[in-house]
């Protein structure tokens, strides 16, 4: 068994930095096509809202695994070189915007609808109805459960090693197969999870419980 020194150390942290940077990247890609999916969702279209409803099914009731297959060797046999990297931040923005525009568009029919007919009667269009009435109140109902999500994601770009990605879980499994310590190795890389997701989800049950006294 070789030690773990500083240079192993900071291959897990180098590693820990695109676990981040990927999270970030779906969960903002993933918020903004999210939102459009949520009004799509919500809208009187019927057309919009049976393709999203679709789009949503597909992708909640497949493997995120299955996804990064898909995104990565099915884009590849379109004659389309796309490496690791481009590959898997586009199936976590599509897994993230399936997932948030649900979220969301929950939110927004949660928005009382006397909130919606005020507006109506004050002449406001649609822009402004949603933007400066509905999803601002929809936005902080949403809040618990898109950390929830957002908890969810980063423990999810796990799976991103599948493909070759090197993130922080393929980072460890680098390391431990270099120095033959597991236990060592990955129990680091649990505490570094769990340091970056425990706050988070404290954030979400604290939000979670100050809404439920307001309400009450």
């Amino acid at each position: 068994m070789s030690p773990i020194g500083e240079n192993e150390f900071l291959f897990i942290l180098q590693g820990l930095k695109w676990t981040v940077l990927l999270a970030i990247i779906g969960f903002v890609g993933g918020g903004v096509f999210g939102i459009l999916i949520a009004l799509a969702r919500t809208s009187r279209n019927r057309t919009a809202r049976i393709a999203t409803s679709g789009y949503i099914a597909l992708f909640q009731g497949t493997p995120l695994l299955m996804q990064l297959f898909v995104v990565y060797y099915g884009v590849a046999l379109l004659g389309i070189d796309v490496n690791a990297w481009l590959a898997v931040a586009i199936a976590f923005t599509l897994h993230a915007s399936a997932f948030l525009g649900e979220i969301w568009r929950g939110s927004i029919e949660a928005v009382p609808k006397g909130q919606s007919e005020a507006a109506n009667a004050l002449g406001l269009h649609y822009v402004s109805r949603m933007r400066d009435v509905i999803l601002p109140q929809a936005l902080k109902i949403s809040m618990p459960a898109t950390i929830g999500f957002l908890v969810q994601l980063i423990k999810g770009t796990s799976l991103a090693a599948i493909v070759g990605f090197i993130e922080l879980t393929r980072a460890g499994q680098i390391i431990s197969n270099q120095t033959y310590r597991p236990l060592l190795v990955f129990g680091v890389v649990g505490v570094i999870y769990f340091i970056i997701c425990w706050p988070l989800s404290h954030l979400g049950s604290g939000l979670e419980k100050r809404m439920a006294k307001a309400v009450r």
